[in-house]
């Protein structure tokens, strides 16, 4: 994380103790950190956000509307359950503002996707991190006695790669005091989601992203489903015009006509993933950690060399993957994260790890 630095004019109180996304990370030939879809953009998609530059020196739709109904399509739900944004995290960005007043409590698990709360404390939210259970599932005694504004989910979860079970959401939709926001962002890897509970809830919103499965995360489109008076909420909160035309046009060109491709490689992520995961478990030093995302979360042995080290001599090697530190698991405070892609490029990053483990050895 960036350093801190005081402001010449003062910003609001909460954001001096905000940093920058920690995103900087030394570039390597093979990059194996983000979770993006490694074989690339589809090919309507391609074509579509080809021609629609075109017309980039107008607007784009106002709320993406004929996009809201290929989302809705592929979700099995209606239009006015859909909004969409640039990037999933707009959408919780713009969920947070909608339905907590600042000083409200916002609940999320322990790790997760650290954005979510970084972005409750930009709207002047108060963060409660949940520990995850023993078996990574979200303790939902535990979420619900924060009597949080908005709880939030997300499964599978990043970067763990689990899942948190049915029976655990169906209890924290149902207990909730306020919104439950579910983050589903590698969905289409696991093959499981809670899209069906919208029919039973109006205090569910889940969120989606085309940066993943689709392979579009340059483009930044990202959507969320819920109940229509919901929705509404969340579009008034999130502007007009937060799609743009490219990203429009390439996204309604994935869903409708790229459906096929999109099938195949998320087959072939999950193949790979179970083989990676596999392999890396005979690699000493390393506890993997069952993943149904497009990625695999390994920790590090106790007494194991710092991940910063480690990264840097994978990177070295060519071989660039996401390092973890701090985190409140049992297996252990540090691991690495590596996207899953074509198999060539696991081999190349198996081969990596397997060298450095031999040096540790």
């Amino acid at each position: 994380m960036a350093p801190i630095v005081t402001p010449a004019v003062a910003s609001r109180a909460i954001y001096r103790e905000i940093g920058l996304y920690g995103a900087e990370r030394e570039r390597c030939a093979l990059d194996l950190s983000d979770n993006t879809n490694l074989w690339g953009m589809p090919p309507a998609a391609a074509a579509a956000a080809q021609a629609a530059a075109i017309g980039a020196t107008r607007y784009p739709g106002v709320y993406a509307r004929g996009l809201k109904a290929a989302l809705a399509s592929y979700l099995g739900v209606e239009p006015e359950m859909i909004v969409t944004g640039c990037g999933s995290d707009d959408v919780i960005d713009s969920a947070i503002r909608a339905f907590a007043d600042p000083g409200a409590t916002f609940a999320h698990l322990d790790p997760t996707f650290p954005m979510a709360a970084t972005f409750a404390r930009m709207n002047g939210l108060v963060p409660i991190a949940v520990p995850l259970t023993a078996s990574y599932d979200a303790d939902a005694d535990a979420l619900l006695a924060t009597n949080a504004r908005i709880i939030y989910l997300c499964s599978p979860n990043n970067p763990t790669g689990t899942l948190v079970s049915r029976a655990t959401i169906e209890r924290v939709v149902a207990g909730a005091p306020g919104i439950v926001m579910l983050d589903e962002a590698y969905a289409e890897f696991a093959g499981v989601s809670a899209v069906d509970l919208l029919a039973r809830s109006d205090r569910l919103l889940i969120t989606r992203t085309l940066s993943k499965a689709f392979g579009l995360a340059g483009l930044r489109v990202g959507y969320a489903a819920g109940a229509p008076a919901l929705v509404a909420e969340v579009e008034k909160s999130r502007g007009p015009y937060k799609v743009n035309v490219v990203a429009e046009q390439a996204a309604y060109a994935a869903l409708t006509d790229d459906a096929a491709w999109v099938a195949e490689h998320v087959a072939l992520a999950r193949t790979y993933r179970d083989r990676f995961a596999a392999e890396l478990a005979t690699i000493a030093g390393f506890t993997v950690v069952p993943s149904h995302g497009n990625f695999v979360y390994a920790a590090l042995a106790a007494g194991a060399r710092p991940v910063s080290v480690l990264t840097r001599a994978l990177c070295a090697r060519g071989v660039g993957v996401r390092p973890y530190s701090g985190l409140g698991l049992p297996i252990g405070a540090e691991g690495i994260r590596t996207t899953i892609g074509p198999w060539p490029m696991m081999e190349q990053c198996l081969a990596a790890l397997r060298a450095e483990a031999e040096c540790d050895g």
